[in-house]
């Protein structure tokens, strides 16, 4: 969903004419010209003065999985697969000498050393990541490769968690992040975090567009070992035909581009040498081996054709090919979740569905019987059981998902998937039952009271969206309900929170756990606001004051009530104070 610019309310705080309080002799006068009044009685109440945060918002770890926008909330690798402390050492894992040609970078030799290589790859990681370790052998085997080739390329790693500052400045916003600096200017590495792939993927960066083949043994080499390969039968090895063929190479990252005028050449790639020139084919290691291109040779007709065809018309999820899935241009994504006795069933269903969304949508292949991959992708959809499943996902934009119920079939599976491209189905999202009671300080949201409680014009709510296992929710939890606390009694403010994990909504999508968003009165056609400050009662205060849309009074018991309440820092009113008489003040 496109974010909608976010007007903030502004809140003035003016000091208006206050009707005098009568009060009795032996009371202390409050100030009425001191706006801070209110914060100052909460920061001393409270036992603030000194605020400890329970972390901040944008501390990047969370009980050892990382706390950034998109990975603890989103449909990526590190959620599903979940950010554990990966696989037990093994011989697989390299030894010191197996990393001898990776870099060690910090924050003191960074700078140096990409000013003295032209091409550098850095992987940000932390030590604890499971994804981490088990890039670490490939990213080894992928460095002494390029170094036995003599590229001119250098591969280097940096700990983000000893040298966090310099993983902030770089955008790393989860691990492992790889990037890939040209002269000191990075770009994203979006390919699949394996020797082979690194290695394909910046020997292309590196060298020539378009790689010539002259010899029907340099052709047999690319035929056996490449797993997908584009060639073009030109007329000559320059010119026109040449150029558009070597600028639809550069727009794709993980392709490598050939070019010949031998007919035997064409012949090992199943083309006729009589074949009208210029000719282009895609040749795979998969049962649809060889597709052609018919369409106008332009270099951007050409880059959509690979595009449209380079991946399986049905990927199978594993941690390798998570990269491919997740980085793909192709957001839009049929799953099917079926466990592995029951997929020879079904999978060629959705491979010959596949046939007709070339280029349009994903095909994905969930084995929901493997522990590794079938179990955390199911909960993260909310699937239980063992029951064929197909479903539709938008992506993590949007992150709509659609589930399919009926007979799988070719025909039905093909209404399905023609709905889904012209969103004409209606999304499904996870929810608790709505609470018997919700009379705590802190209101209880499942994903069907959402659009009761939260986006009620009007009110302000303060929503926090978090996850039972999370450590730092865990450690907000007491801060939040005193917050709540302070707070009780506002009619126009609501303090809310809701399980993430188990609960849906379009308009409460979380980045990381915890998320706290806030929801102005009378602007809930708006994005929310996302609270990033420490996360202590003094600044969420703050930050209610500053964005609240209805101005509102902390209210507070008068000082013989408070003398008497004042050890556990409620600032609550009893019910014997209103009774008694005693309006609680605020300074505003």
């Amino acid at each position: 969903m496109a974010a909608m610019p976010m007007p903030r309310s502004l809140l003035l705080i003016l000091l208006l004419a206050t009707p005098l309080l009568i009060l009795p002799l032996a009371a202390a006068a409050v100030p009425t010209s001191n706006p801070d009044i209110d914060l100052e009685y909460l920061i001393k109440n409270a036992g603030l003065d000194d605020p400890t945060p329970a972390t901040t918002a944008t501390d990047p770890e969370d009980d050892g999985a990382p706390d950034f926008p998109g990975l603890d909330a989103d449909y990526d690798d590190e959620v599903l697969f979940g950010d554990d402390d990966g696989p037990e050492e093994d011989s697989s894992h390299p030894s010191a000498a197996d990393e001898a040609h990776v870099l060690l970078l910090t924050a003191a030799n960074f700078t140096p050393v990409l000013a003295a290589r032209r091409h550098v790859m850095v992987e940000f990681y932390a030590p604890w990541c499971g994804h981490c370790r088990a890039l670490a052998p490939h990213y080894a085997a992928a460095a002494s490769a390029l170094a036995e080739q003599g590229v001119d390329v250098a591969l280097a790693k940096v700990d983000a968690t000893e040298d966090h500052d310099l993983a902030q400045a770089h955008g790393v916003q989860g691990y492992p992040t790889l990037l890939f600096f040209i002269d000191g200017v990075p770009r994203d590495y979006a390919g699949e975090r394996t020797k082979d792939a690194i290695v394909a993927w910046t020997s292309k960066k590196l060298g020539p567009a378009v790689q010539n083949l002259t010899t029907a043994d340099e052709a047999e080499k690319i035929v056996t070992g490449d797993d997908v390969a584009v060639l073009a039968y030109l007329d000559h090895l320059s010119g026109a035909h040449s150029d558009e063929l070597a600028a639809a190479s550069r727009l794709e990252d993980t392709i490598s581009f050939y070019q010949t005028t031998s007919p035997d050449v064409a012949k090992l790639f199943h083309i006729d040498p009589e074949a009208k020139r210029p000719s282009v084919v895609l040749l795979k290691k998969e049962e649809e081996k060889l597709t052609v291109f018919d369409g106008e040779f332009r270099a951007s007709a050409i880059a959509e054709f690979v595009s449209a065809n380079k991946i399986p018309l049905i990927t199978t999820l594993t941690q390798e090919t998570a990269p491919a899935i997740f980085d793909n241009p192709i957001k839009k994504q049929i799953l099917l979740f079926a466990v592995a006795k029951e997929s020879p069933q079904f999978l060629p269903i959705i491979k010959e569905t596949a046939k007709s969304f070339k280029g349009k949508l994903l095909f994905v292949f969930v084995e929901r019987d493997n522990e590794e991959v079938g179990e955390p992708v199911a909960n993260y959809f909310g699937i239980a059981g063992q029951e064929t499943t197909v479903l539709a996902y938008t992506g993590n934009e949007d992150a709509k998902k659609f589930f399919f119920s009926g007979e799988i079939s070719l025909d039905t599976i093909k209404e399905f998937a023609q709905g889904f491209l012209e969103d004409k189905l209606t999304p499904s999202y996870k929810s608790d039952p709505v609470p018997e009671s919700n009379d705590e300080d802190v209101k209880v949201v499942v994903g069907k009271s959402l659009d009761q409680i939260v986006l009620d014009e009007s009110k302000d709510v303060l929503l926090e969206v978090y996850a039972p296992w999370c450590g730092h929710c865990q450690s907000l939890e007491p801060i939040y309900n005193k917050l709540a606390k302070y707070l009780r009694g506002i009619d126009s403010l609501v303090i809310a929170k809701m399980d993430g994990t188990n609960n849906e909504h379009p308009r409460a999508k979380p980045d990381g756990f915890p998320t706290i968003l806030f929801y102005p009165a009378g602007k809930k056609s708006f994005e929310p606001i996302t609270f990033e400050g420490d996360r202590t009662v003094v600044e969420m205060y703050k930050f209610l004051k500053k964005h609240a849309a209805i101005p509102f009074k902390l209210k507070r018991p008068d000082s013989s009530a408070a003398r008497t309440d004042g050890a556990d820092g409620s600032g609550s009113t009893t019910e014997g104070e209103k009774s008694s008489g005693s309006n609680p003040k605020d300074e505003l």
